[in-house]
Parts: C-alpha cells; structure tokens; sequence
C-alpha cells in the first residue's frame, strides 16, 4: 500500500493548535457549498501526505468551499484545497491549505478542528449559468452550465486535519454533515493557480474531474477520532 511522503517535520511546523479535542458543535443554515476536483500529476501523489495516509490513484486536489451566510463565528467563506487520500480503508480529504475571509471563523476552526486557515480574501458568486470563485493570486475558478442533480446524488469525504492536540501530533478526523435541498453540477474550469501563495506540497491541479455547488445546512459534529500521522490508520486511530 503506498503512503504519503511528505515530511512530517514540515508539516507539524504549519500545523495548528488546537488547545482541546473537544470543540462545540457547529450549525449552519443556508450555506452554500462547492466542490470541484481535478486529477494531479502522479509525481506528486503522496508529497502532500503525511505518512499514516494513503494516495489515491489517479490523484486528486479537490476544492471545497463554504460560503455561510451567518451563525455562531458571522458570516463568513473558506476555500479548502484538499489532497484525495484514505486512511486504512476509508476516503478522506486531507486539508493541505485553506483560507478564509473572517478573523473569528478561522480562529474557531484552527483551534477547533485543526483547519490550517490563514485570512485572505474569497469570493464565491453563484449565478443562473455560472459559479465563480475567486481566493485572490491564489485561486480563481469557474464552474459552468448548472444541471441539476438529486441532493442525495452528492457525497463529500470526511474531512482530516493536523494539529498539534493535547495528545500530540494528531490526524483530527473531522466530520461534517450536509443536508441539501438543492443540488447543480457544473463543469469545472481552473482560471488560475498559484502553489506559491498555498505554501504546501502536493498540490498540481491539471485536468478537470467534476464539480457541484449546492446548498442546505452544514453540521459540524463533535469530534470522534484522532490518529497517529506517522503509521497507518490500523495502527494509530485513537477514540476521543
């Protein structure tokens, strides 16, 4: 089974902290959510993985956004650039790099969950024959022709962080919870990207997979496991 390869040492050092495991729940009404893949080269499957995840074939950077309109941190929207792995058997989105617009949002979730979040401007603008993004010199994506889709036809993978936790060095399993009442594909379209401004290896979007922009309600639940980064899933899952 192949493993990620990045350096451990240099992950940690972007990693942050989080001072509990035990965040309160999070609830968001009327939050818009896309996703976008697209296929990387195979040279850089498992340079933007810690060891105790695996690559997946073909690899994939999948973009996740949240624009949510208000609650418990404001409103606020965060872009997520995500490296397509698993953990023992499971799928997962390991988060390299994220940003968001809000002081307060990323506070909570790099405290709470382990979200490498840095502040820097997004923008995500939904219209009836398009979607656009737009994280700055970062980032900037189209999503074109909304067909619509069943809002059970849509999955998303559980999300994995790293931070530095009471425990150590950690994996954080990070669950979120989608209920959507409407649901479009659109054709992926990557204006722009820049690796530089996301400051983690790995990343080589290239070919366009698919995407999906939706909304409904997004549930953040209490945290249920951590793992080791350095073994497999097997061997360092531990319950919380």
């Amino acid at each position: 089974m192949l493993s990620g390869t990045a350096s451990l040492d240099a992950l940690a050092a972007r990693a942050p902290v989080m001072p509990s495991l035990e965040p309160e729940p999070a609830v968001f009404e009327d939050t818009e959510v896309l996703q976008a893949a697209f296929e990387m080269s195979y040279a850089s499957r498992g340079a933007g993985l810690p060891p105790g995840l695996h690559p997946t074939t073909p690899p994939l950077m999948v973009v996740l956004v949240w624009r949510v309109p208000g609650g418990q941190w404001g409103p606020f929207t965060l872009c997520q650039a995500r490296i397509s792995c698993r953990s023992g058997v499971r799928p997962r989105g390991f988060v390299a790099a994220c940003v968001t617009d809000s002081e307060q949002a990323a506070t909570a979730l790099s405290s709470g969950w382990g979200f490498p979040c840095r502040v820097g401007s997004v923008r995500l603008e939904r219209a009836y024959d398009c979607v656009s993004l737009d994280a700055g010199p970062a980032l900037g994506l189209t999503g074109l022709d909304p067909d619509p889709l069943h809002p059970g036809d849509v999955q998303y993978t559980v999300t994995t962080t790293l931070a530095h936790t009471p425990r150590g060095l950690r994996l954080v399993q990070v669950e979120p919870e989608y209920d959507l009442r409407r649901v479009e594909r659109v054709r992926p379209r990557m204006d722009h990207f820049a690796p530089d401004r996301w400051a983690a290896p790995g990343l080589d979007p290239r070919h366009p997979v698919t995407a999906t922009i939706g909304v409904g309600t997004l549930s953040i639940p209490r945290l249920r496991y951590v793992s080791r980064p350095e073994v497999p899933a097997f061997e360092g899952t531990e319950a919380v």
